[in-house]
């Protein structure tokens, strides 16, 4: 689990196939101290588990879902990565809960300078930003940022000059693809929603009167 609240940049200095996977190998701008083999690491909002470490430089393995479903289908050398070790309970917790498990790929489609902030437009598809809601929260490479506004097909966050600086949206470019995590809670809630009841829960459903209907006429659908 992780915050969204990125530590700091990594390049990948090396990439080699693993089967239908990929092993790379990260060098971090800060030290990696306290981190160990079989730790987790966000980069760039995926989860991965660390392999093999030497200092600042370490190795992870990535699986044919997770080349899929984000910018690691396509990564080269010398490409710039955002890093978040996993979150500690005694954390304190600046940005929002994130799992680091990418929902899918985003594409950079407008940036603005607005008064000291840079406006971006993401565009996504419908699958993705159904689950995105205006001054809601949602994991763009791995970075915690606040919803200005939603539609069916695109969302648009403000960047401040302090993560424009430290982190990877402050160098990309109009097309160039990122990956999104959207907030956990809206999909654990649709899921139960729509999950047919069975037993017992079914049957607290009718005495209560609670049915889809009831939740759409009162608001919370």
């Amino acid at each position: 689990m992780f915050t969204g609240i990125i530590e700091g940049l990594g390049t990948i200095s090396a990439i080699a196939s693993s089967g239908p996977g990929k092993r790379l190998a990260v060098e971090s701008v800060y030290q990696l101290d306290q981190t160990k083999i079989g730790d987790s690491i966000s980069v760039s909002g995926a989860c991965l588990t660390v392999v093999k470490l030497e200092g600042k430089r370490f190795e992870v393995d990535v699986s044919p879902e997770t080349l899929a479903k984000t910018t690691f289908g396509n990564v080269k050398m010398g490409d710039r990565v955002n890093l978040e070790r996993a979150l500690r309970l005694s954390d304190r917790i600046d940005g929002h809960l994130v799992s680091g498990h990418t929902d899918g790929l985003g594409t950079l489609q407008h940036r603005e300078q607005v008064g000291n902030a840079i406006q971006v437009t993401i565009g996504a598809s419908a699958a993705i930003t159904r689950y995105i809601i205006a001054k809601g929260s949602v994991a763009v490479d791995g970075i915690s940022l606040t919803v200005n506004s939603s539609g069916d097909n695109e969302f648009a966050v403000s960047i401040i000059p302090h993560t424009a600086k430290i982190t990877t949206i402050g160098i990309k470019r109009i097309g160039d693809p990122v990956n999104i995590e959207t907030d956990m809670i809206g999909k654990y809630v649709e899921r139960f929603l729509m999950r047919p009841a069975s037993g017992k829960s079914q049957e607290m459903m009718e005495k209560s009167g609670i049915d889809m209907d009831f939740l759409v006429k009162t608001g919370f659908i």
